[in-house]
C-alpha cells in the first residue's frame, strides 16, 4: 500500500516564521507526515505537480458572522463554500443572542449545541465559534464553554450599549432581549472582562481572550444626530461621518484601560482607520504587560466611501465600523507593513441586496469578503507593496492560529493539519458576484483586478477545490480549541 494519501510536488512550500522552502510535502490521515527533496510520487495514492506555484498553509479567517441573517445552515454550507476560493481552509465565526443568528436569548448550555447541530454536516472548511456574553449569566458560562466545547475567545461589542446592529433604533435592551436589569455597559464589559481573565489564569496553557468592537455608542448618538438634521444624505460617507475614527479611539482608550485593570488578554477588531491603530500602539506603550493584538479587515485595507459613493455604488457597502478614507487605507497599510497588524480577516457576513435597500439607517451592515483572502494580501499586499509571503502566511493563517488555540493549524510543518492552499502569484483575475461561489448577490470589489489566486485549497488532506470549482461534499469538522 503507498505510505501517503497525497504528495504535493516540485512546488515552493512557504512556511510562517522561516519562509520559502523548496521541498515536497506528503500528507497522511489528513496531517502533514513528511517534507523531503524528492518523495517518489508512487508513495502517494494522489500526486498534485505543483512546479511554478507556491503551497501555502491554509488560511485562518478569524473574523466570520455565520448565519447573521440568513439560516445557519444555508450560510454555513454556501459560505464557506466561498471560503475555499480565498484560501480559507478555517473559519471563527462569532455569535450572539438577540435579533440576527437564530433571534433568542437564554443559555447557550442551550443555544450553544444548537448552533452546532446546524453546522455539522454542513461546512467546507474547518470552523470554530466565538462567543458573545451578552448578559451577566452568560458571563458566568464562561468555565463551562471552554471545558466543554473548547470555546476561548468571547466578545464584547462597545456600541450596543446605545444602538441595534444597524444604528437605527437605541432600544438596545428589546435588540439584546435583555430582561429588566440586565445592562450592557462598561460595568457589564469589566465584569466580563474578569470572567475571561479568571478563566485564562485557570488555564494558562490556553490563551483565553476578549475580542472587541471599539466604537463608543455616546459620541456614536452626537454625530449620528447632527448627520441626520444635516440633510440626512444617503451615503456611505454619511455613515462614516455618524461612526467617526474618533468614536474608535475613545472606545479603544476605555477597553484597554479596563482591560489592563483586569488582567484580560483583548484583540481590537477591524480597526478601520489611522486613530484607531494609533490608539492601539498607544495602549501597547502605555500597558506594556497587557496582551493586546490587532485585527484589520481585506475592505478597511482596500475600499473608500468616497470611490464606492462617486461610481454610485449604493449603500452595499455599509458596514460596522464604516469604510474610511483612502489615507485611512494607507495608513491600515503601513500598520501591516511595520507589524503592527497582528492578523488580516474578511469580517464575512453575508447580507443580500435586499437588506440593504436604499435607506442608509434601515440598511443592514456587512457583507461577504471570505473569498478574497488570499487574492487581496497577494495582489496588494505581496505585488504592490512587496510584503513577503512568509509574513502574508503569518498575517491570514499562523498569527491568528496562534491567538485563538488553533494549534494545529497555520503550518506547513510535519504533524500540522493538512489544510493547505496551492497558489499561481501570477494569475490575474476580475473579481465577479458569480466567481466567488457565494450566496451574496452583490460584492464591493466587483471590478477590482488581482493577481495571485488559489488554484487548489486542501481542507484535512482531501482536495476540497480545484481550478474555480468544488471538489466534493462538505468535510469541515468543529475544532475545539486549547
Amino acid at each position: 500500500m503507498p505510505r501517503y494519501d497525497l504528495i504535493i510536488k516540485n512546488g515552493t512550500l512557504v512556511q510562517p516564521g522561516v519562509g520559502e522552502i523548496r521541498a515536497d510535502l506528503a500528507v497522511r490521515d489528513g496531517v502533514v507526515a513528511a517534507l523531503g527533496t524528492d518523495i517518489p510520487a508512487a508513495d502517494a495514492d494522489e500526486t498534485i505537480d505543483a512546479a511554478g506555484r507556491v503551497v501555502l498553509p491554509g488560511a485562518v479567517d478569524a473574523h466570520y458572522h455565520l448565519g447573521i441573517y440568513r439560516d445557519l445552515a444555508v450560510d454555513a454550507y454556501e459560505e464557506t463554500r466561498s471560503s475555499l476560493v480565498g484560501g480559507v481552509t478555517s473559519v471563527l465565526s462569532y455569535f450572539r443572542t438577540g435579533e440576527h443568528y437564530l433571534n433568542r436569548t437564554g443559555p447557550y448550555a442551550e443555544i450553544f449545541p444548537e448552533v452546532l447541530k446546524a453546522v455539522e454536516g454542513r461546512a467546507f472548511t474547518d470552523y470554530g465559534f466565538h462567543l458573545a456574553p451578552m448578559t451577566t449569566d452568560q458571563i458566568g458560562e464562561i468555565p463551562s464553554l471552554i471545558a466543554e466545547h473548547g470555546v476561548t475567545s468571547f466578545k464584547y461589542y462597545m456600541f450596543y450599549k446605545g444602538f441595534n446592529l444597524a444604528s437605527s433604533s437605541r432600544d438596545t435592551k428589546s435588540f439584546r432581549m435583555a430582561e429588566e436589569g440586565q445592562e450592557y455597559d462598561l460595568g457589564h464589559l469589566f465584569e466580563l472582562m474578569e470572567g475571561v481573565a479568571a478563566a485564562g489564569a485557570a488555564d494558562p496553557a490556553r490563551r483565553v481572550s476578549l475580542s472587541l468592537h471599539c466604537e463608543q455608542s455616546e459620541l456614536m448618538r452626537l454625530f449620528i444626530d447632527r448627520v441626520r438634521k444635516n440633510g440626512d444624505p444617503q451615503t456611505l460617507e454619511a455613515y462614516h461621518q455618524g461612526r467617526p475614527p474618533l468614536t474608535e479611539r475613545v472606545a479603544i482608550g476605555e477597553a484597554t484601560t479596563l482591560a489592563q485593570a483586569a488582567a484580560c488578554a483583548i484583540n481590537l477588531l477591524h480597526l478601520s482607520s489611522a486613530d484607531a491603530l494609533d490608539a492601539a500602539r498607544i495602549a501597547r506603550r502605555t500597558h506594556p504587560a497587557l496582551d493586546v493584538r490587532a485585527e484589520v479587515t481585506l475592505h478597511h485595507l482596500c475600499l473608500d466611501h468616497a470611490t464606492l459613493d462617486a461610481a454610485g455604488a449604493g449603500l452595499g457597502a455599509k458596514v460596522n465600523p464604516p469604510l474610511r478614507t483612502r489615507d485611512d487605507n494607507q495608513a491600515l497599510w503601513e500598520g501591516v507593513l511595520d507589524g503592527t497588524v497582528d492578523w488580516v480577516a474578511s469580517d464575512h457576513a453575508c447580507c443580500m441586496e435586499e437588506h440593504k435597500g436604499d435607506e442608509l439607517w434601515p440598511a443592514l451592515p456587512g457583507f461577504g469578503g471570505t473569498a478574497l483572502l488570499y487574492p487581496v494580501m497577494l495582489s496588494e499586499g505581496h505585488h504592490r507593496r512587496g510584503l513577503s509571503l512568509r509574513r502574508i502566511a503569518e498575517l491570514v493563517s499562523a498569527n491568528p492560529a496562534r491567538a485563538y488555540g488553533l494549534t494545529t493549524k497555520g503550518s506547513l510543518m510535519v504533524g500540522a493539519d493538512a489544510d493547505i492552499v496551492i497558489v499561481d502569484l501570477d494569475r490575474e483575475q476580475t473579481v465577479t458576484t458569480d466567481l466567488l461561489l457565494s450566496g451574496q448577490d452583490h460584492c464591493p470589489f466587483n471590478g477590482e483586478r488581482l493577481r495571485g489566486w488559489p488554484q487548489t485549497t486542501i481542507v484535512g488532506g482531501r482536495v476540497a477545490y480545484r481550478d474555480g470549482a468544488v471538489v466534493g461534499e462538505p468535510s469541515g469538522r468543529y475544532v475545539a480549541r486549547g
